[in-house]
């Protein structure tokens, strides 16, 4: 069947992608142009009956993206109140 075939082959490329890239599932889904489910879908659930060894490597990678997520959000929260506040400072200056 040929959807199953093209399944097994995103699964895989989706997974060798983000090892070689050592991207998150949201970059990975934007790069392939599918939703961060499918990409989620395909290799946490899929991916373990197509291909073992790269499900574990796959999955190592998610862990350490589990546990720097809390440090990514902080970080897009500093740079969004940064640019807030450069904002202000700016169109404060362009009043005076």
């Amino acid at each position: 069947m040929l959807t199953e075939e093209l399944c097994r082959d995103r699964s895989e490329l989706i997974a060798s992608y983000m090892i070689e890239h050592r991207v998150t599932v949201r970059e990975a889904a934007k790069h392939f142009h599918v939703s961060k489910s499918t990409v989620h879908k395909d290799i946490t659930e899929k991916l373990k009956y197509i291909n073992p060894s790269l499900h574990d490597e796959v999955g190592k990678l998610l862990a350490i993206n589990k546990s720097e997520r809390h440090l990514r959000g902080g970080e897009a929260t500093r740079r969004k109140y940064q640019l807030m506040h450069q904002a202000e400072t700016e169109s404060a200056g362009s009043i005076a």
